[in-house]
């Protein structure tokens, strides 16, 4: 199904829930495991790095070793760098929101938000690029305009694919 505009893009999204491929509610709690994971391989290696012990490396290898594991369960067909795309997708997410975290305890909320709303965005492509609703080839292609006209609040490609995540992960399924 090519995805000219937005509501194909909500029909992707609805074809994906009623043939049950994922059981998102489980694979989101996951990817914040993995994100995580991710954080504690950076913690080992700057540990290992700032005192010299090369245990912590022996460390980070078994952490990463178990962070690919478990990354297997959501990306299952992936081609050219979209692995490590979404490794990444995942890391930068992860440490936009303990940079707004610590915006927050500096009370600054607006900054705070707005390193939060980047974060999402950031969490969305990843869901985007591993359920199948897009392809990288085909995310130059899709802009503004291609996105639904009587859209008010104009909050762009990411934007797009954050307000869709709302609707289709919920965490709080058992």
């Amino acid at each position: 199904m090519a995805i000219n505009n937005y509501q194909d893009l909500v029909n992707k999204i609805d074809d994906l829930k009623k043939q049950d491929k994922m059981d998102l509610s489980s694979d989101q709690d996951l990817s914040i495991a993995i994100m995580n994971l991710i954080s504690i391989e950076e913690h080992f290696f700057f540990t290992g790095v700032k005192t010299g012990k090369a245990s912590y490396f022996d460390l980070l290898d078994q952490v990463r070793s178990l962070r690919k594991e478990l990354l297997k369960k959501i990306i299952k067909d992936y081609e050219g760098e979209v692995w490590c795309i979404s490794k990444h997708l995942l890391a930068a997410s992860m440490r936009l929101m303990e940079v707004g975290t610590k915006q927050l305890g500096k009370n600054k909320k607006a900054e705070a938000e707005d390193l939060f709303k980047k974060a999402f965005d950031l969490y969305s492509l990843f869901w985007a690029v591993n359920l199948g609703v897009i392809s990288l080839a085909g995310v130059k292609k899709i802009d503004d305009d291609m996105l639904n006209k009587q859209d008010t609040q104009k909050t762009g490609f990411l934007g797009k694919f954050s307000e869709l995540v709302k609707k289709i992960i919920d965490c709080c399924i058992e």
